[in-house]
């Protein structure tokens, strides 16, 4: 690994759009080039999203250099995120191979009937040798091309295979035009580059198809913004919106960027953003996503996020970059791709050297080695998880599911334990004041007020709802002095002079200050599943609040989901036994973990894990992110905080718990057909290679001829990246 100059601060990271891959191995090898060239400290192309991901020393290189790296191999490259240009590269090289098919079989259709069935054809080996030259050297040059790049880099593909195999054919051939030997095989030479053109063709289209998801996304980005300065109208390009522009949206248009609304009122389809069906009612103070759609109403807006920080942009980013990205699985598919095009030319020598040996002559030899050059398929193999991946993360992101990477989805179908944190995720998060309970010669007003002083200087999850409740009943709050946070427990301070305490029953019963009326009291409420706070004023008991929390709508049947999965789901909150055990039996989860502190959270999960099984987390909140980091799979919800969303593997858009079951249904489905792919590659392989060689030969006559190795090696490909797209029929 080349040494860099700098710490992190100096590491860049830019992705390079790249076409003219032909299989695997090519990716293998640009990988192992980027690697290598000065400056770079990690390297990964995929061959079937076309991407190379390179994070280098900006003081040692650029992405020009890096660019020049790729072309010196052979190929092309851009940087990536102009999809309208990635997209018409695309198209030229699928044109591109178009014509050269319509080439090829214009001289290889003649030359294949002439070849097999016309044996008395005027002139027919001259006629031949005129039909196939062009072929060889104007449609195969492609494969010669990326021959020479493989030498000069020491290196060899699929490119390889084919350039030598034709080659030996069509050189064979034209020593019996010379009258050398007896035989030609120059419609084997053509009817193969045919083959190989056309199946490559096919996997063009196929790759095209696969990442249509991240086209889809783009497309939802409106053009153009109405844009009111100095009070006129102004229609503008949508990447020309600044932060800070009152934007106009009349019904049926697109909402250019992310803002908040500022005057009128309008319900708004977000369905192709979150995945949600239903439209969300827009009202002053409420925030908007850009590329959802206004239904009915006129509004404006304030732009508080504009080009690459918008949610849309975001969301592309990560369905990129997942995309990108690299399963475990696939590090044995790149160890066999990178050996696989030698081993398989060392196989074809082997092949030629024993069959002339044993007498089978220079011609039987020649096409049994030509025939395992041309069946050996070194892209199923490397196309066989990429493709899989990128359908997946396509699907999720379609249905309000971003996964961040390739990990994750792979290890989906490990979990035996998803873990959800209770406020917000399994619980609307919306808590409310249900009961206040004087335990002095205070009044519930003043119980409440001096709580909600309290309370308005917290960041906790209740804080709001206990402020809101002594907001809405207009009570004056008394002044707070010496304001102190007791992580996990509560908060104290000095009002009105004395000494006052307001947190769980736990704090209360380590300050002793939980006497038997409050205990009684808290212990009914506790069983209703409600969340009771204690107050204490210089040491003694002064009241009880409780706060409940409704259950989400599909919490219950996400569990059930999850349980036919073979899945346990698990409650984790800092809330007393009694409340969390009410909480979860409504749920139907029969395994909790109560008056759990944030910091202790990533210890349980880390417990689950030591069982040998695999551990999912739902989370929305700060303290969250050690539990989804500790876990096998992080679902964070995007309702939550940031450092949340950072901290998980994959993102719910729509806050919606049965989208953590389907999430899990489409990793298992993934990797199902990921191993399909993997076992059709190997099976192929380890099966044709031999059966081309000969080994079936001695004993049944059976010999695969140069042009059905071909064939099969053309649809191999194919085959592999439909399977993947048929992921799209699944029903989540």
């Amino acid at each position: 690994m080349p040494q860099l100059s700098g710490g992190r601060d100096c590491l860049k990271k830019t992705e390079l759009a790249v076409t003219g891959m032909d299989c695997a191995s090519c990716a293998v090898l640009l990988t192992k080039s980027l690697s290598k060239a000065p400056g770079v400290k990690t390297a990964r192309v995929n061959f079937a999203s076309g991407r190379a991901s390179v994070e280098y020393d900006e003081k040692l290189t650029n992405s020009e250099k890096l660019i020049g790296v790729v072309k010196a191999r052979g190929y092309r490259a851009s940087i990536a995120g102009d999809l309208d240009r990635e997209q018409k590269l695309r198209a030229e090289q699928i044109n591109g191979l178009r014509k050269l098919l319509v080439f090829s079989a214009i001289f290889s259709m003649p030359a294949l009937l002439i070849g097999m069935f016309l044996m008395e054809f005027p002139h027919r080996t001259l006629v031949l040798f005129a039909l196939a030259t062009p072929v060889q050297f104007i449609a195969g040059a492609r494969f010669y091309k990326g021959l020479w790049a493989a030498l000069k880099n020491r290196s060899a593909d699929m490119d390889s295979l084919v350039a030598i195999g034709t080659s030996a054919a069509y050189f064979y051939s034209v020593a019996a035009v010379l009258g050398v030997v007896g035989e030609q095989y120059f419609e084997t030479s053509t009817v193969l580059i045919t083959l190989v053109l056309f199946g490559k063709y096919l996997e063009a289209i196929a790759r095209g198809k696969v990442s249509e998801a991240i086209r889809e996304l783009f497309k939802l980005t409106p053009k153009t913004a109405r844009v009111i300065r100095n009070n006129y109208e102004h229609v503008i390009p949508a990447d020309q919106v600044q932060k800070g522009d009152v934007i106009l949206v009349k019904p049926g248009e697109k909402i250019p960027v992310d803002g908040v609304v500022l005057n009128g009122g309008s319900s708004v389809d977000e369905s192709m953003v979150t995945g949600e069906s239903i439209p969300v009612e827009k009202t002053k103070g409420s925030k908007v996503i850009g590329g959802t759609i206004n239904k009915h109403g006129a509004f404006r807006f304030k732009a508080t996020k504009v080009g690459f920080e918008t949610v849309l942009a975001q969301i592309v980013k990560l369905v990129e970059e997942a995309q990108s990205s690299k399963a475990p699985i696939q590090r044995f598919a790149d160890q066999v791709s990178a050996h696989f095009v030698p081993a398989v030319i060392l196989i074809s020598i082997t092949t030629f050297i024993a069959w002339y040996l044993l007498g089978a002559g220079v011609s039987f030899a020649l096409m049994t080695a030509v025939s395992v050059l041309v069946i050996a398929c070194p892209c199923a193999l490397g196309l066989a998880t990429p493709t899989a991946i990128m359908v997946g993360t396509g699907i999720g992101a379609k249905k309000g599911i971003l996964i961040k990477n390739a990990e994750a989805l792979e290890t989906m179908h490990k979990l035996k334990y998803v873990v959800f944190d209770k406020t917000g995720t399994i619980t609307e998060g919306k808590p409310r004041v249900t009961d206040v309970v004087p335990l002095s010669n205070l009044s519930q007003k003043q119980v409440l007020a001096y709580v909600a002083a309290l309370e308005k200087q917290s960041e906790h999850p209740l804080a709001d709802a206990i402020v809101k409740e002594a907001e809405e009943k207009k009570l004056a709050l008394p002044r707070v002095t010496n304001f102190k946070s007791i992580p996990g427990k509560g908060v104290e301070a000095i009002l009105l002079g004395k000494h006052v305490v307001f947190g769980s029953s736990r704090l209360a019963q380590e300050r002793k200050t939980f006497g038997k009326n409050a205990s009684a009291t808290a212990r009914k409420l506790e069983e209703e599943g409600k969340t009771v706070i204690v107050l204490s004023i210089a040491g003694k008991e002064a009241g009880l609040i409780a706060v409940a929390d409704t259950l989400k709508d599909t919490a219950q049947l996400a569990v059930t989901e999850l349980r036919q999965l073979g899945i346990e789901a698990v409650i984790i909150s800092g809330d007393n036994s009694r409340t969390t055990a009410a909480i979860a039996a409504r749920a139907g989860i029969k395994k909790f973990f109560a008056e759990v502190l944030p910091s202790e959270k990533a210890a349980h999960v880390k417990k689950l894990q030591a069982k040998g099984t695999g551990v999912g987390m739902v989370g929305d909140g700060v303290n969250d992110a050690p539990a989804l980091a500790q876990a096998d799979v992080g679902f964070a919800l995007r309702s939550g905080t940031d450092v949340a969303v950072e901290a998980g593997s994959v993102v719910l858009m729509k806050n919606d718990p049965m989208d953590v079951p389907r999430c899990i249904r489409l990793g298992r489905a993934t990797m199902g057909k990921i191993h399909q792919n993997m076992f059709w590659a190997l099976i192929y392989n380890a099966v044709g290679i031999p059966i081309a060689a000969g080994v079936l030969y001695p004993f049944t006559g059976w010999l695969l001829s140069p042009m059905i190795a071909g064939g099969a090696m053309a649809l191999s490909s194919v085959s592999v990246v439909t399977n993947s797209l048929s992921l799209r029929l699944i029903k989540l």
